[in-house]
C-alpha cells in the first residue's frame, strides 16, 4: 500500500498524458450531443470517486449529475429513461458486475457511455463507447490508492471534455503537486500515526469537492485498521450526529480555503468546545487554518515552480495523499497488514 501511495505522481503523469486524446475525441462527440443529465455508477473506492464527480461535474458544467443505484436495474428491473443521458461507469478492475450492468442498460436505452478503469482489456473497457484509462499500473494492494487519484484526474478530464473551464496547465501540475505533497508530509505522518494507535472509532468530515475524501479516508481507516469511521459533511454532522462527539473523540477534518471554509471553521470551533481530538488537513494558502493553533497536516503551497495558491477546485488529489499515508502507517502501528485486510479481496462482484 505504501509503495503504491508513493507511485502516484508517476501514475498521474501517465494517466494525464494518455487521456488527452480521449478527452479531445469525447469533446468533439459532445459538441452536438450535450447531455441533459450525467449518471455515475460505481462501487467501493470508485463510488467515492463518483461522489467527487457528482460535485465537480455539476459545479463546473451546470449539468445535473447524480449517482446510480444499481439495484434499480439489477434487482427491481426499473425502466429508466436514458435519452439525453451521459452514463459513466467507474471501476478499478472494470469487472464490477452491477456497475457494468448499469452501463449496458444505459447504452441500450440511448445514453452515451463512458468508462473509467485501470484495466484496458476489462469488460468495462469493451462495453463503454469512450474509455478513460487510468494508467496506474497493476494495483496489488487491496486498499486502492493510486487508482482513486487516477479516477479523480479522469473526472477532471471528463469535465474538460464537457466544456468546463478546466485548465490543462493546472492539470499538468497535479503530478508535481502530488510529489511535493508526498515529500513534505510523510515525516509529519510518521510522527502522528502513533498518536492514534488505540483509536477504535472516529469521524471524518469534508464538504463540497472534498466530501468524497471524507468517504475515502474513512473507508481506508475501516478496511486497513478496522476503525469504525463515520463520514459526514460539516453540515450533516452538525444536524444531529455531533451528539456522539465528546472529549478526546477523534475527528479528522478536510479544511481547504474557499467557499467551504466558513462552515468548516464553525465546525472546528464546535469540536474545540467539545474538546475533541481534532486533526485538520489543509494547505499553506489557508493561513487562517494554519495559524489557528490546531493540530494540522499542511499541504505545501509552493507545489510548482510558479508560486500561487491552490484553487479549491484542485485540492482533492493533494489532500487525500496525507490521509492515505496515515491509514497505511496507522495499520502498521496497530500491527495489521494493510495489504491483507481480513475478509476482503481485490475484486468484488455483486448484483
Amino acid at each position: 500500500m505504501l509503495e503504491e501511495i508513493r507511485q502516484q505522481p508517476d501514475a498521474l503523469e501517465r494517466t494525464l498524458r494518455g487521456q488527452l486524446r480521449t478527452a479531445e475525441n469525447l469533446r468533439k462527440a459532445l459538441r452536438d450531443r450535450r447531455p441533459r443529465v450525467i449518471l455515475l455508477a460505481a462501487r467501493g473506492t470508485s463510488d467515492n470517486a463518483a461522489q467527487f464527480g457528482r460535485y465537480m461535474l455539476e459545479a463546473t458544467t451546470g449539468i445535473l449529475t447524480c449517482l446510480a443505484a444499481p439495484s434499480m436495474i439489477t434487482l427491481y428491473n426499473a425502466t429508466v429513461d436514458c435519452e439525453g443521458m451521459l452514463a459513466v461507469a467507474i471501476s478499478q478492475s472494470g469487472e464490477s458486475t452491477d456497475t457494468n450492468a448499469v452501463l449496458a442498460y444505459a447504452r441500450k436505452a440511448g445514453a452515451l457511455t463512458v468508462g473509467i478503469t485501470n484495466e484496458s482489456d476489462s469488460s468495462l473497457a469493451h462495453l463503454a463507447e469512450h474509455v478513460f484509462l487510468v494508467r496506474a499500473g497493476k494495483e496489488k494492494s487491496v486498499a486502492a490508492t493510486k487508482t482513486y487519484t487516477g479516477q479523480l484526474l479522469s473526472i477532471y478530464m471528463l469535465a474538460y471534455a464537457l466544456g468546463a473551464k478546466i485548465s490543462l496547465d493546472d492539470l499538468r501540475a497535479v503530478p508535481d503537486w502530488a510529489g511535493r505533497t508526498l515529500k513534505d508530509v510523510e515525516p509529519a505522518i510518521d510522527e502522528l500515526a502513533g498518536r492514534y494507535r488505540f483509536m477504535g472509532h472516529a469521524v471524518v468530515v469534508g464538504r463540497g469537492l472534498n466530501y468524497s475524501n471524507a468517504f475515502e479516508f474513512a473507508l481506508k481507516l475501516m478496511e486497513t485498521s478496522y476503525v469504525v469511521a463515520e463520514r459526514f459533511s460539516s453540515a450533516d454532522l452538525m444536524h444531529g450526529p455531533i451528539a456522539m462527539v465528546e472529549q478526546s473523540f477523534p475527528a479528522f477534518v478536510f479544511a481547504p480555503g474557499g467557499v467551504t471554509w466558513p462552515a468548516t471553521k464553525e465546525l472546528l470551533a464546535k469540536l474545540e468546545q467539545l474538546k475533541a481530538e481534532t486533526l485538520i488537513f489543509t494547505d499553506e494558502g489557508n493561513r487562517e487554518a494554519v495559524n489557528s493553533g490546531r493540530r494540522a497536516v499542511v499541504v505545501p503551497l509552493k507545489l510548482s515552480r510558479k508560486s500561487y495558491r491552490i484553487e479549491d477546485l484542485y485540492t482533492p488529489i493533494p489532500y487525500i495523499i496525507p490521509a492515505q499515508l496515515l491509514a497505511a502507517k496507522l495499520a502498521a502501528e496497530k500491527g495489521i497488514d494493510p495489504d491483507q485486510p481480513r475478509t476482503l479481496q481485490k475484486v468484488t462482484r455483486t448484483l
